[in-house]
């Protein structure tokens, strides 16, 4: 009875390091690891003895006879890695790296950003004795994207958190939460105050389409609308035209197909979530029937991952289909063309919503005076660089798609960093192996650009670990300036577990894993409001 790894795999690697028969690919140090869309369990070499279900984090590895109708797809595709991706060439089980023996005294970090990169290099930095770190974010809340960007149907993906949850307990650790490096506090005075300042600030804005119209109302960033939707403070009190019956989204990455799923759900299905309550108020409210989502390329080149591709084919209430098929891709079948031919091939069902994955279409212009009333687009074709990129060059007749609510999912992009070297064309901070300068570092988004899944960020954290200890190991770190020693700043680790159980304990009230509190008085107001004994009583309950 093989375990099978599911859609909300996270790549953090905790189940490679649990597994006592090296049967979970691909690892830490290997080729794919990173890059690839999952982990993946060999069912020749599995021994059944579900080390790896204690070790998740987000509950994604679960024994095949477990597996529901919509999640049997994952057993079929756990095999074909390993058909594809022979196991006996492959590394010696993946070890943690091991704890060093650093100089006398205590090494002091600052990490701005408390999302799982900013999370995940705390934990790194706490495996070695004589360390402390304060962790500094903008919003009173911490978790970053996990808590604002996936989606509220991904409750599973939201887990993780218990993980943070245990990774913010350990001794040494602080939060200073609702803290803005750059105006509360300077990017020259966390030098003073601390032996190393690491950067994990994610990437916080969308990419733009640049074509005319994108400023009218009714064009959307999604990154925004995600934001809106799971009660990101910045966007909790945003409003949307939710009364157009066709929406479109540019781009089709898993952002995309998330908010395809939440604007075609059933709210009453969305009201058991931690959805922001404006916009679960607005979704009922919403005359939303079909949402298009567009690709420039074709189906082989799209940017969703399998997992999500299988998670949208098995909607129960929503028609999925798909338009834009090239003639010639059956040359190059792939587990995701396979199931989106099967897709395309499906009888819609009567008075239902749907989502069309739209292929070889391009945006020409948003139309509308005073607000979007369309999107111009025009068909596609594919041509292969001599390096072997396959784009899309535009070829047809524009046509023209009725919306009144439009959004681009084109990527996330990081603001530049006050302080920092910036690299406009990448939108990265300049590093080596994460540093930045001796003192300096960086690690997730912002250092390797908006790739990889939660998971990712642990070794990207590694890495960037790795480099500072060097450095402090090597005395080329200047410890804190005398009489520079660091004020209490913003709120600490005692007030976000007193929002914690205020959201908790609001949720429990309406059968919900929580709702969340979007503006800054009422989370201030909880962080007051709940001293520490009743914090830990009410976690604790």
């Amino acid at each position: 009875m093989p375990y099978v790894v599911t859609r909300s795999c996270c790549a953090d690697a905790s189940c490679v390091l649990a597994c006592p028969v090296n049967c979970i690919h691909p690892a830490p140090g290997e080729p794919g690891f990173g890059t690839a869309e999952m982990l993946y369990v060999d069912p020749r070499t599995c021994v059944d003895c579900g080390a790896c279900t204690t070790a998740c984090p987000v509950d994604a590895l679960k024994p095949h006879t477990a597996l529901g109708e919509a999640e049997l797809p994952f057993l079929e595709l756990n095999a074909r890695y390993y058909e594809e991706n022979p196991h006996a060439d492959r590394t010696p089980m993946y070890v943690v790296p091991k704890q060093r023996t650093l100089p006398a005294g205590e090494l002091s970090v600052a990490v701005v950003g408390a999302g799982p990169a900013g999370l995940f290099a705390a934990d790194e930095l706490l495996r070695h004795p004589g360390v402390r770190v304060t962790v500094y974010d903008r919003l009173p809340t911490p978790y970053g994207l996990v808590r604002a960007g996936v989606a509220p149907d991904h409750q599973d993906t939201k887990q993780v958190t218990e993980l943070f949850r245990a990774i913010e307990s350990q001794p040494g650790f602080g939060y200073r939460l609702g803290v803005q490096v750059g105006t509360d506090v300077t990017h020259e005075t966390l030098l003073r105050e601390h032996h190393a300042v690491l950067y994990a600030v994610g990437a916080a804005t969308g990419r733009r389409l640049g074509i005319e119209g994108e400023d009218l109302p009714g064009s959307v960033c999604a990154t925004d609308f995600v934001a809106w939707y799971n009660g990101h403070p910045d966007h909790a009190q945003d409003a949307y035209a939710l009364d157009t019956e066709r929406a479109v989204v540019v781009g089709n990455g898993n952002v995309a197909l998330d908010v395809a799923r939440i604007l075609t759900a059933d709210p009453e299905a969305l009201a058991r979530t931690d959805i922001s309550d404006r916009a679960l108020a607005a979704l009922r409210a919403s005359r939303v029937r079909e949402v298009v989502l567009l690709g420039r390329r074709g189906p082989a080149q799209a940017a969703f991952t399998m997992p999500e591709l299988l998670a949208l084919a098995a909607l129960q209430d929503v028609d999925v289909t798909v338009e834009g098929w090239p003639a010639d891709l059956a040359d190059d079948a792939t587990d995701k063309t396979r199931l989106l031919a099967e897709l395309a091939a499906r009888a819609p069902g009567e008075g239902r919503r749907r989502i069309v994955l739209r292929f070889l279409t391009s945006p020409l212009r948003l139309v509308g005076e005073d607000a979007v009333r369309a999107l111009e687009v025009t068909p596609t074709v594919l041509h292969t660089d001599e390096d072997g990129t396959v784009r899309a060059r535009p070829e047809g007749a524009p046509q023209t798609l009725e919306s009144g609510l439009v959004l681009s999912s084109v990527g996330y992009r990081a603001r530049p960093v006050p302080g920092l070297p910036f690299d406009e064309d990448t939108a990265t901070v300049p590093h080596e192996r994460g540093r930045v300068q001796p003192g300096v570092y960086v690690a997730g988004w912002v250092k390797r650009g908006p790739s990889g899944f939660i998971g990712t960020n642990k070794t990207c954290a590694q890495e960037t670990v790795e480099s500072l200890l060097d450095d402090f190991t090597a005395g080329r770190l200047t410890g804190p300036e005398p009489g520079t020693e660091a004020p209490v700043r913003g709120l600490g680790l005692d007030a976000w577990r007193a929002i914690d159980a205020a959201e908790r304990a609001a949720g429990a009230a309406q059968d919900r894993p929580r709702v969340k509190l979007t503006d800054g008085a009422a989370l201030h107001g909880a962080a007051a409001a709940v001293d520490a004994g009743q914090v830990a009583a009410a976690v604790r309950g």
